[in-house]
């Protein structure tokens, strides 16, 4: 088994034997005891799958609360380069200087895209 609770093949094959060897006066008591076990194959499997989708939305906001903070970040450290960037080199200096604080804004947001 892959999980603890997925049903295999063999359990099916299992109750249907148990049935055939036993009778139709267990049925009622195989099928129940089946159906409790698909019930917790199936609770497992949703509660797990309701897990997934949590954590993808915390990380998901995570990440744009990063993403925010990296902006902010940049715009403030952006302006003192560009005044050190343009008294020393002009307008190439500046943009320079600019494209590399754009180049490491664009790969946060393409990293973070890339994980999903």
């Amino acid at each position: 088994m892959s999980e603890p609770n997925d049903l295999e093949r063999s359990e099916i094959e299992a109750v249907i034997e148990t049935r055939r060897e036993l009778g139709a006066t267990y049925e009622p008591a195989l099928v129940d005891s089946f159906a409790e076990k698909v019930e917790l194959a199936i609770t497992t499997r949703v509660d797990a799958e309701l897990a997934r989708r949590q954590r993808d939305t915390r990380e998901d906001e995570s990440r744009g609360k990063r993403q925010m903070i990296l902006g902010i970040v940049s715009l403030g450290t952006g302006i003192p380069i560009t005044a050190i960037a343009g008294g020393i080199t002009d307008l190439p200096g500046i943009l320079v200087a600019w494209a590399g604080i754009a180049a490491v804004n664009l790969a946060h947001a393409v990293s973070g895209r890339r994980r999903r």
